[in-house]
């Protein structure tokens, strides 16, 4: 299978919080924390996912984002079934395993359907924060916005093959901060793609550190240097607008190899 490189076309309630805990990992996969709770109520939960942790579909026996929470919301403790049928949990986005970051789930079919609109009509504004190697294309500071055509992703990446035909994908990329080995980017997708941000910079020769498959040679300590920072979303019932932010995990400090990070909350 061909790699996935992009064809250019141009250029009101309170939240209820958790502290993060260490769990049990095999052996040489390093600690990975649990998820936290930013927000909860009946219709949605905001959390952040750590990365490393894949957000759903695990094989059985396997712990992933949804059934950590599906275990938490029926008062069980993480990798215990929980008797009866399971509560009603809905996936409306994603992170991959390697991303950590803001992740929002669907606490009621209706807040489901609601979630899923707006991710379909684009009116949900995700922020996300890189670490990339190599050389950012455009002065600190500068933003560019990138539409380019993404192919399938690449062999061994893990993921169900997508339709063969291209989708288009658009992000706007400022950088923030350069090193001389790394430097920090924000990122505002504007479509969804598989893959899109992880494509789109590792095409432009300014992969994600950490991230092997396109094409990173720095390591990272868990996962890959891309967090979901930020989310901006209408409540399903209320429709109050909502934003939840997420500082960048600990890891991240030695990743930057001296470069100084400001707090994700104080990014533009």
């Amino acid at each position: 299978m061909s790699s996935r490189k992009p064809r250019r076309q141009h250029s009101p309630t309170s939240p209820r919080r958790s502290e993060p805990s260490r769990r049990r990992q095999p052996t040489g996969a390093g600690p990975v924390v649990t998820p936290t709770i930013l927000f909860e109520d009946d219709d949605l939960i905001v959390t952040v996912k750590p990365a490393g942790l894949a957000t759903a579909n695990v094989p059985r026996g396997q712990e992933s984002l949804l059934t950590w929470l599906q275990n938490r919301k029926a008062g069980q403790k993480a990798g215990e079934r929980a008797p009866g049928p399971p509560v009603f949990l809905g996936v409306v986005s994603r992170l991959d395993q390697p991303v950590s970051g803001v992740v929002v789930v669907a606490a009621s079919r209706k807040a489901a359907a609601s979630l899923s609109e707006q991710f379909r009509e684009r009116t949900v504004q995700k922020t996300y924060h890189a670490l990339i190697e190599g050389r950012f294309p455009g002065p600190v500071g500068g933003t560019a916005t990138w539409t380019d055509l993404l192919e399938r992703p690449p062999a061994g990446s893990g993921d169900v093959a997508e339709a063969a035909r291209p989708q288009e994908a658009v992000v706007e990329a400022t950088l923030l901060a350069r090193g001389v080995e790394v430097s920090l980017v924000q990122l505002l997708p504007q479509t969804g793609r598989r893959h899109q941000l992880r494509a789109q910079l590792g095409s432009r020769k300014c992969p994600i550190v950490g991230d092997r498959l396109y094409g990173s040679r720095l390591p990272f300590p868990q996962g890959i240097a891309l967090h979901s920072s930020g989310l901006a979303l209408d409540h399903p019932s209320t429709g109050e607008r909502l934003t939840f932010r997420a500082d960048w995990p600990s890891t991240w400090r030695q990743a930057a190899r001296g470069l100084v990070l400001p707090a994700a909350a104080a990014s533009p």
